[in-house]
C-alpha cells in the first residue's frame, strides 16, 4: 500500500458523523425536492392521471367507472374491443375475488404466455402517470409483467401528484412502478411493444376525487 493511499484510509476510518449530523444532512436534502419539481399538478391528481396516462409517449388507455362493482362491466368491454375470449387471470386481491364475473372465466395463477390479466394497483402518480404496485400475497409481482394485456383498478384516492408523496406517506418494502405499457427500440430502432412485460396497458380508475370537473373516459379503440 502506498504511503498517499495509507493516509487517506487513516484519515477515513478516524473520521466519524453522529446521528443528529446525519439526520440534519438527510433533512436538508429532502427539503431540496420541493423546489427541483419541474412544475406542481395542476388539477385533481386523478383528472392528471388518466389525462397523462392517453398521452402518446405513454400510449396507454384509461376510463373511469363510479364504483369497484363495476370493474367486471369494463373488463367486458375491453375484451369485446380487442376481440378477445373472456378468460382472464385476476390478481388474488380480496376487493376483486368478491366481484361478480358473470360471463367472464378467471384464474388466480398467471403464466408465461397470459393473454389478460386484471390487476389492482396500490396507488397511483399523477406526475408520471405511474401506478405503484407493492408485492405481497395479494399482488404478485408477475401479474404486472407476463400478460400481453394488463387491465388495471386504480382507487382515484390513492392517486398522489408526485412520486416523493407516496414514498413519504406510505414507504414501500417491495415496489414496482409501471408506466404505460411495455416497449423498446433496441432492435433497429423500431418499437416494439410487450418487449419487457405487457403490450398493453388499460387502467380503469374507480371514483373521482374532482366530480366538478370530470375527465372524459379514452376508451380502447
Amino acid at each position: 500500500m502506498t504511503d498517499a493511499r495509507a493516509a487517506i484510509l487513516a484519515r477515513l476510518a478516524g473520521h466519524r458523523t453522529d446521528q443528529a449530523t446525519i439526520a440534519a444532512q438527510a433533512a436538508a436534502l429532502l427539503d431540496r425536492v420541493g423546489p427541483t419539481r419541474p412544475d406542481r399538478v395542476r388539477g385533481a391528481p386523478d383528472a392528471v392521471f388518466l389525462q397523462r396516462l392517453a398521452s402518446p409517449a405513454i400510449g396507454a388507455t384509461g376510463e373511469r367507472i363510479a364504483t369497484l362493482a363495476e370493474l367486471p362491466e369494463a373488463v367486458s368491454r375491453y375484451l369485446a374491443a380487442h376481440a378477445l375470449p373472456p378468460l382472464v387471470a385476476v390478481q388474488p386481491h380480496p376487493e376483486l375475488a368478491g366481484l361478480a364475473w358473470a360471463g367472464i372465466a378467471t384464474h388466480a395463477d398467471i403464466t408465461p404466455d397470459e393473454a389478460v390479466a386484471v390487476g389492482l394497483a396500490h396507488g397511483g402518480i399523477a406526475e408520471t402517470a405511474s401506478l405503484v404496485f407493492h408485492s405481497g400475497a395479494h399482488s404478485p409481482t408477475l401479474f404486472a409483467f407476463l400478460p400481453m394485456h394488463h387491465i388495471v383498478a386504480l382507487h382515484a384516492h390513492s392517486v398522489r401528484p408526485w412520486l416523493e408523496d407516496h414514498i413519504a406517506a406510505d414507504p414501500p418494502r417491495n415496489v414496482n412502478l409501471v408506466t404505460g405499457p411495455s416497449g423498446t427500440t433496441d432492435i433497429e430502432g423500431t418499437l416494439v411493444r410487450g418487449a419487457h412485460g405487457p403490450g398493453h396497458l388499460h387502467v380503469v380508475m374507480i371514483g373521482s376525487n374532482n366530480d366538478a370537473d370530470p375527465v372524459a373516459a379514452t376508451r380502447p379503440a
